[in-house]
């Protein structure tokens, strides 16, 4: 039976936590594991930190008794499945897969056999039986696929989204051979509404790669596109909201500030990184797109400079307010985030940065950069406005009212002191 059941969730961040609230919906007995103290703090305290956690739901996951947050591996003891949601950063332009092999080897010395081991984290091909199964095989002295069971099933978490939750996106799946997969698959059916099985964990790994490489690259295209259109005298949103009208052959993309996260500033480095290290050519695409939405961020602020010229005023001095820090709208997902760098060139040019983001995490917040509460006098105060994330509860009515320079960077406003991106 599920609630005979322990399941372990290694990483309670954007992807672990709601895997967790669903297995603990399902019947499962949870165990949350975060070397975050504050996080794991939050949420014994019953406050969620991801937005499509409801402190209502964690609560009712912690009055059940299926579901606990710690920091300590040694109440994992006893697991049947354990899913690893850690995060795979760049450092220094190369794969960092440090957090994976620390959550391999804490989870090892609990490992039995008959239990499961499923890697969410994006990642490039060859990982999980490349990487992850030594340890566990070697730490354990058990024979992955015939004592117990391994697979990859990546995230497709999308943070804010309304219409396609965690249950409603089809969930990937495979394992290391067939027997592993028939568990994995076990596992995700009980959680989801469809998976959909892969031959191997590469052909999974490589799925998370291509998702994401492809908004990279279209994002990429629509960004290098939105400049020269500006430098052309042309309004790139109404031509996008033109074509997006085509019922077929056009997928609409939209500019932005730039692009972060977990997923698109990481994930497609990783498939460059892996067919430079293998097959020692260049993935061209991937790298055209990394210099250009890297370099947004750059745009964006060679904008405010040209707007504040026009009214006589220097960067230097002058009170830019940023709307939005997180890297995408309605999230507090500050990983990464455009936002963050276009705050460091402003504040390298002498200028005196504010921002308001209700969703970001105290601790999280950046430093050098004051923490503003919206309001009209907020806005009196500045001398620029930069939308950068379009959160929903901000009234940008207050915008209109006392008539400030603004530079909309996702076409979320309108007026005549308002320029977009």
């Amino acid at each position: 039976m599920i609630s005979d059941q322990k399941v372990v969730i290694v990483g309670q961040g954007y992807v672990g936590l709601p895997v967790a609230m669903r297995a603990v919906e399902v019947g499962y007995t949870v165990v949350g594991v975060d070397l975050d103290k504050n996080r794991i703090d939050s949420l014994n305290a019953r406050e969620s930190y991801v937005d499509d956690v409801s402190n209502a739901q964690l609560g009712s996951a912690l009055d059940s008794h299926r579901y606990s947050a710690t920091t300590d591996y040694a109440e994992t003891q006893g697991f049947r499945v354990a899913v690893i949601t850690v995060p795979t950063p760049l450092r220094e332009s190369l794969p960092d897969l440090s957090f994976i092999e620390e959550s391999a080897r804490s989870l090892v010395a609990h490992l039995t056999p008959g239990a499961v081991v499923v890697l969410e984290s994006t990642t490039y091909p060859g990982t999980t039986e490349e990487l992850l199964v030594p340890i566990l095989e070697e730490g354990s002295g058990l024979k992955a696929g015939t004592d117990f069971y391994v697979g990859y099933s990546p995230e497709r978490i999308d943070p804010g989204n309304k219409s396609w939750g965690f249950v409603e996106t089809p969930k990937v799946v495979s394992g290391v051979n067939a027997a592993s997969l028939e568990h994995v698959q076990r596992f995700y059916d009980d959680l989801v509404n469809r998976t959909v099985p892969v031959s191997s964990p590469k052909e999974a790994e490589l799925t998370k790669l291509l998702e994401n490489t492809f908004r990279h690259v279209n994002i990429a295209l629509v960004n290098e596109l939105a400049i020269f259109a500006n430098q052309l005298g042309v309004n790139v949103w109404e031509s996008i909201e033109a074509a997006s009208t085509k019922p077929f052959g056009f997928m609409k993309f939209t500019p932005g500030p730039g692009v972060g996260g977990h997923c698109l500033p990481v994930d497609p480095s990783y498939l460059s990184w892996q067919v430079r290290r293998k097959l020692g050519q260049n993935f061209r695409f991937v790298e055209l797109a990394n210099d250009i939405n890297d370099n947004m961020p750059s745009y964006v602020v060679q904008r405010v400079v040209e707007l504040l010229n026009n009214k006589g005023k220097a960067v230097k001095g002058s009170a830019v307010l940023l709307l939005g820090l997180a890297y995408k709208k309605n999230t507090g997902d500050i990983r990464e985030a455009p936002s963050v760098r276009v705050a460091e060139l402003l504040r390298g040019m002498g200028a005196e940065i504010s921002a308001v983001d209700s969703h970001v995490e105290p601790h999280r917040w950046p430093a050098g950069i004051t923490q503003t509460v919206w309001s009209a006098g907020a806005v009196d105060q500045a001398d620029i406005i930069v939308l950068l994330t379009d959160h929903d509860d901000i009234s940008y009515d207050v915008i209109d009212r006392e008539g400030a320079l603004v530079l909309d960077t996702k076409n979320r406003l309108a007026g005549s002191k308002v320029h977009a991106l």
